[in-house]
């Protein structure tokens, strides 16, 4: 399958994945919003959320909720952003669910947000062991 997020979510693809269980799939963005900024996707290939099954859209947001609790703890941010495209703007065919902290003044207006890679593979496996061990905290 040429889909990017089914070979991540496969193991054939690198990420530096965060969360995953039965049903979903959670790993760093390789663009970041800013450090943290985390991808959610089902497991199963759904390409928009309305492709997901009725059965399916619980798990999938209760891991969202699960990950979003945890990358605003890990990043000790105020909040985070969560946000899904259905196709439009949506850069891989797969849906997934952006995570990404937030903080007052962040920088971030409208919907022109800039990107910035990780300054290397050390920088990202140590932004994904700090959401990895929130999500082991018990919620506030």
């Amino acid at each position: 399958m040429s889909c990017l997020f089914c070979r991540i979510v496969r193991g054939d693809e690198a990420a530096h994945h965060v969360y995953q269980d039965e049903h979903t799939t959670a790993f760093l963005d390789v663009r970041p919003l800013f450090p943290g900024h985390t991808l959610l996707v089902p497991r199963t290939h759904r390409e928009t959320l309305t492709d997901l099954a009725l059965e399916e859209v619980g798990p999938v947001f209760a891991a969202v909720q699960r990950v979003a609790r945890a990358v605003q703890r890990a990043m000790d941010a105020t909040g985070t952003f969560v946000a899904a495209n259905n196709h439009v703007s949506q850069s891989v065919p797969h849906f997934h669910v952006h995570v990404v902290p937030r903080n007052p003044k962040d920088g971030l207006r409208g919907f022109f947000w800039p990107r910035r890679p990780y300054a290397d593979d050390a920088e990202a496996a140590d932004v994904a062991a700090r959401i990895r061990a929130a999500l082991t905290e018990p919620p506030s």
